[in-house]
């Protein structure tokens, strides 16, 4: 039975995306045999015990405090991590070392690899330096963009194997000189056991939401500026030309929320634009339930460029109509008019004029839902993709792939 130590920069019972797919990437190993435990940095914030059982997952903390100037502080950082992990090793006994983005727990993973002699596979969910560029706190090109850049390459370079979200991450490190034959795609999943029937629109919630009986455009998540919910709000004007009583549900939360509700309240159609906040995770679906289309305007970057968002195979997998802006990452998820239909980014117009025709075709609307579904259940189901990374697993556990304990 292969036992699989996960590092990880958070985890549950935070709720993020990353633990998400934390958290089906392990069941879904699981259901397979495996023994699986995961181990988090510094920046998990949450207090808890250690280990802590979250959700039926046993997660190991590394305590401790990263003190000192930018750069010194990253590199405690690592050395605490790769110590928590030595020891971890050394009681449990894992098989594999399998380490997601970050760079900083790719290089602490590194380290107690060539420590332990144990294979290590790393996985990029996302370039963060990137990431930071998206989220307002980094600038591209900058030192600490490049450093970034720099750190993750070296992992790359010194895993046993690796693996990327989705296609775009891949063919950025085979520019950066990756073998490809390395470099093993795990795309972007959906735990469908989570997803059963959906539940029956609530009327009582639309009314106290004010939604009226119009077609409603949603979208559930962080407020982000590279989500392109300041081009959703814009489009609002331009569609309620065409769809008077359509109305947009912006249900969550972020750096943008402010901004994005001062401008909904500037709109001529601010009637139409409905905030909710953030929601407790276990009532996310009664809002999915209100909507008909779910709107992912991500504006074009090199972040939205190269990575598969989670969200529109969420909407999929409830039966819900997706709408996204034409850029690398959604167009590795969506085929237009077959699963949702595509719109230029950065640009209200073009969003509201694929909604207003999204609406307008309604008897188009089971044959967008099934063929959404049918593409979640046939290539983005967890319990079928896992297999996936057994066979990585495999080809590293072989006896040519050991580490020497001497190269410490």
């Amino acid at each position: 039975m292969t036992r699989v130590l996960h590092i990880l920069d958070h985890s549950l019972p935070l709720h993020s995306g990353y633990t998400f797919r934390t958290r089906a990437i392990i069941r879904a190993q699981q259901a397979l045999g495996m023994e699986v435990r995961g181990i988090t940095g510094l920046r998990h914030l949450k207090e808890g015990p250690d280990p802590e059982e979250a959700e039926g997952i046993l997660f190991h903390r590394t305590s401790g405090e990263s003190n000192g100037p930018a750069g010194l502080r990253e590199w405690r950082e690592i050395g605490r991590l790769a110590d928590a992990i030595e020891r971890l090793c050394n009681d449990w006994r894992p098989d594999v070392l399998h380490a997601h983005s970050p760079a900083l727990c790719g290089q602490a993973a590194l380290r107690a690899a060539r420590r332990t002699g144990l294979p290590l596979v790393y996985e990029i969910r996302a370039f963060w330096e990137d990431a930071a560029v998206g989220n307002g706190t980094g600038s591209e090109g900058s030192l600490k963009y490049r450093l970034t850049r720099s750190l993750e390459s070296h992992v790359v370079r010194e895993a046993d194997a690796v693996v990327t979200i989705c296609e775009g991450l891949r063919q950025d490190l085979i520019a950066r000189g990756t073998d490809p034959a390395r470099i093993t795609v795990m795309m972007n999943g959906v735990d469908l056991s989570l997803f059963g029937t959906p539940p029956e629109r609530d009327p009582a919630l639309a009314e106290s939401l004010g939604l009226g009986t119009g077609p409603v455009i949603g979208f559930i998540g962080s407020f982000y500026d590279y989500e392109g919910l300041d081009d959703l709000i814009a489009a609002i004007p331009h569609l309620v030309v065409r769809q008077p009583d359509a109305r947009l549900l912006l249900v969550g939360g972020g750096p943008r929320e402010e901004a994005l509700r001062a401008q909904a309240a500037a709109s001529p159609s601010a009637h139409a634009i409905h905030f909710v906040g953030r929601v407790p995770h276990e009532q996310v679906e009664r809002y999915y339930a209100l909507t008909d289309v779910m709107a992912y305007p991500r504006k074009k970057s090199r972040l939205t460029d190269l990575v598969t968002p989670l969200k529109p195979l969420e909407a999929m997998a409830q039966g819900k109509l997706v709408a996204a802006s034409d850029v690398g990452g959604h167009r590795e998820l969506v085929t237009h008019g077959e699963t949702g239909v595509l719109f230029a980014p950065d640009d209200p117009k073009a969003c509201a004029d694929a909604l207003a025709s999204l609406l307008e075709r309604r008897e188009t609307w089971d044959v967008y839902r099934s063929k959404g579904r049918q593409h979640v259940e046939s290539r983005h189901d967890w319990a079928h993709n896992v297999q996936r990374y057994q066979d990585v697993y495999q080809t590293v556990l072989g006896p040519v792939s050991r580490r020497s304990l001497d190269a410490a």
